[in-house]
């Protein structure tokens, strides 16, 4: 049972695809995919009930097959980007399990072989059971980023948070690797998001959260104990909500 204590009692956690790769951001590197499963053990012991998306950009990106003369179509491309959310989310799995959680991956594309097909009903089963339930292949449909799949998701599941895990310390106004001066946000509402042209998520996600008032949480999961502190309600990164 989730600790009446916490802040947020069932969260979705946004992982970048990169989030499981070497330093290149290409592959899946043992290390730091079982890095973060000790982060998120730390955090499901706190007694979070935590539903998991994770992209594919280590895997394949859509964006290189765009352009005239590409070979691949942008709907098979990013369908192929669903499949390697797939392979994330199985190698997520298996590092997960290999700490003691108990798991579940769910599939938007019935793969019956190796996932579960998500049913809404059953997800949120599994999430009350105790179990991390690993949410693959976006929505299922082309067009739609991870990012996306990951606000949908929240909301079908009644998350209280969309955790977006990054390798930086929340939402700058500027990318803080290229600008030494720029600035980081404590808050921001939707609004200022979309007014300042922050690269958070993409838009479709903003909309989707402020039309539902869904708050997001921007924070750096390379810094150990963030996502334990995230759940619990903690002061880190930038959260952007309703009101600022």
């Amino acid at each position: 049972m989730p600790d009446s204590q916490l802040r947020y009692q069932r969260v979705i956690l946004k992982l970048s695809g990169e989030s499981l790769a070497d330093s290149g951001g290409r592959g899946i590197n043992g290390e730091e995919a079982g890095d973060m499963a000790r982060q998120i053990q730390q955090a499901h012991q706190s007694g979070c009930q935590i539903a998991i998306v994770i992209g594919g950009g280590n895997i394949l990106r859509g964006a290189q097959f765009s352009g005239s003369n590409a070979l691949v179509q942008q709907a098979t491309a990013h369908y192929m980007g669903m499949l390697a959310t797939t392979i994330n989310s199985l190698a997520m799995q298996d590092a997960l399990e290999s700490v003691g959680l108990q798991t579940r991956v769910m599939s938007a594309i019935p793969t019956e072989k190796i996932a579960e097909t998500f049913i809404r009903r059953r997800a949120i089963r599994h999430l009350e059971k105790g179990r991390v339930v690993i949410l693959a292949a976006g929505i299922g449909n082309p067009f739609v980023t991870t990012d996306t799949a990951a606000a949908q998701r929240a909301l079908e599941l009644d998350a209280d948070v969309v955790l977006k895990a990054t390798r930086v310390d929340g939402v700058y106004s500027d990318d803080p690797e290229k600008n030494p001066h720029a600035v980081l946000y404590e808050s921001l509402s939707y609004a200022e998001v979309v007014q300042k042209n922050l690269k958070v998520m993409d838009a479709t996600a903003i909309a989707l959260c402020q039309e539902h008032e869904k708050p997001i949480l921007v924070f750096n999961f390379k810094k150990d104990g963030n996502i334990v502190r995230a759940v619990s309600g903690d002061t880190v990164g930038t959260w952007i909500g309703a009101k600022a």
